[in-house]
């Protein structure tokens, strides 16, 4: 069995009711406080893969950094929105969990339950 991993804030209620939607599911993630330690390159178009979207469906859309960056632009392209989420964590979208080549938003929180 792959190791479950969520990209969790702690101050964020459905990051908070996810974690404990896997706990009570017997699920034991690998927690990844993306806020503190960041996203790679690599890790972003790693979740957009196994999400199965593009950028801006990962991304908080009402952030003040999303606006003040004029990411809502249709001319902004792909990898400059991946960058941006690489230069500003706080745009990913929150919970993700990832199991395998799998992930789902935990928006809300049961979303989650088909991939574990």
């Amino acid at each position: 069995m792959s190791q479950i991993t969520i990209f969790h804030n702690p101050r964020c209620s459905k990051s908070r009711q996810t974690l404990q939607l896997l706990n009570e599911n017997s699920v034991e993630p690998e927690i990844v406080e993306y806020l503190k330690v960041g996203v790679s390159q690599e890790t972003v178009e790693s979740l957009l893969s196994k999400l199965g979207v593009e950028p801006r469906a990962m991304m908080r859309t009402k952030e003040a950094e999303y606006k003040e960056q004029n990411l809502g632009d249709d001319s902004v392209s792909r990898d400059a929105l991946v960058k941006a989420i690489v230069a500003t964590p706080k745009l990913l979208e929150r919970p993700i969990v990832v199991n395998g080549n799998k992930a789902a938003i935990g928006r809300p929180p049961e979303n989650v339950l088909d991939i574990i």
